[in-house]
């Protein structure tokens, strides 16, 4: 690899009470064999009242407020606030698992072509809490994206960063990625996603920044898009070992999925379809019965030990209860947006 490719990197973290996990992210940002003076850390903040923002200061960090509160409201300012080459969207509850983190994956963008990159699995700690080690495990953060297949991160139990058919050219330390107009686009664009500061400006960003529905609609736009799935892999904290924050953070998933797109913010219909349809009854079907979740977790421990697996089909359960009680209740009262109140990252 040619050391002599630095170029300037906005680092955009979202924040709000987020204290505990924040030092070890922006510790393993500083800690990068790269050139730390292109490194720009912006951290665009929700109102906390910990010591978020005097951790912030710590690591030399820009700091600016996000009145909305929500992380993808941060993501848009923090974007239109960034002033380099490449823009990486870390969150507070991620950490880059290794120094060359940086290095490796802004190697694709020598490819003028490519306009973005991600890593293309969680990195699976034992030390982590059982939460995050499952998550790490099936490749995402809600069990309901494992039925829709277009996930974006390893699934040990398929063996596949996404099974969305696409066209993918192996470059040795990562994948070359066809993204087509009319064709299915995983889930990208969390946790470490890096892109182009030219591409992702072009794209406009208003009040907020819904990550995963970009690259949907600069397709759309577009025709085609070349994306990079880098293989390295990102720590994410996820809910630890705390099943009360899972729980609250899948209700608040579906609250503002419904909630911006009834407000005309979110232009892609993730959970519609007949193909979608279908795949939510299946979940369904497959969470209340139970048994189907358990043998997906005795499949998932033969493959890879760990005990972590246990907590699938409560996962399940967790999930589907979350999203048919704010279903319903839409139904009946219509939708309002997540209370925040007393949030705690």
């Amino acid at each position: 690899m040619n050391k002599a490719y630095f170029p300037h990197i906005s680092v955009i973290t979202p924040t709000l009470n987020a204290a505990e996990v924040l030092e070890a992210e922006l510790e393993s940002i500083r800690e990068q064999e790269y050139p730390q003076e292109k490194i720009e850390i912006i951290i665009v903040d929700g109102g906390s009242v910990d010591e978020t923002l005097n951790i912030a200061r710590k690591y030399n960090s820009k700091i600016f407020n996000n009145p909305l509160k929500t992380g993808e409201a941060g993501k848009a300012v923090g974007i239109k606030k960034s002033k380099g080459e490449l823009v990486a969207l870390i969150d507070s509850d991620n950490i880059l698992p290794r120094k060359d983190w940086f290095r490796r994956m802004i190697a694709p963008f020598k490819n003028p072509e490519i306009v973005g990159a991600e890593p293309w699995k969680y990195t699976y700690r034992k030390i982590g809490g059982f939460i995050e080690r499952y998550c790490a495990l099936i490749g995402m953060n809600d069990p309901v994206i494992m039925f829709y297949g277009n996930y974006d991160k390893l699934n040990i139990l398929t063996g596949k960063w996404t099974e969305v058919p696409l066209t993918e050219i192996d470059r040795g330390n990562w994948i070359e990625v066809i993204l087509e107009r009319g064709k299915e686009i995983p889930t990208i664009g969390a946790n470490g996603s890096i892109f182009r500061s030219s591409f992702i400006k072009k794209a406009g960003i208003s009040d907020y920044l819904f990550d995963i529905d970009l690259l949907v609609n600069e397709v759309y736009k577009n025709g085609k898009l070349k994306f990079a799935k880098v293989k390295i892999g990102i720590i994410h904290t996820y809910c630890e070992s705390n099943v009360h924050k899972f729980a609250k953070k899948q209700k608040r998933r579906v609250s503002d999925y419904y909630y911006y797109k009834d407000k005309g913010y979110r232009s892609v219909k993730w959970s519609e379809g007949r193909s979608k349809i279908l795949s939510l009854v299946k979940f369904s079907l497959y969470s209340i019965l139970v048994f189907p979740a358990f043998y997906h977790a005795i499949k998932g421990f033969i493959k890879k030990p760990d005990f972590a697996w246990l907590f699938h089909p409560l996962a399940c359960v967790i999930t589907l209860w979350c999203y048919g009680t704010v279903v319903i209740s839409k139904m009946f009262f219509g939708i309002n947006q997540f209370n925040r109140g007393g949030w705690k990252q």
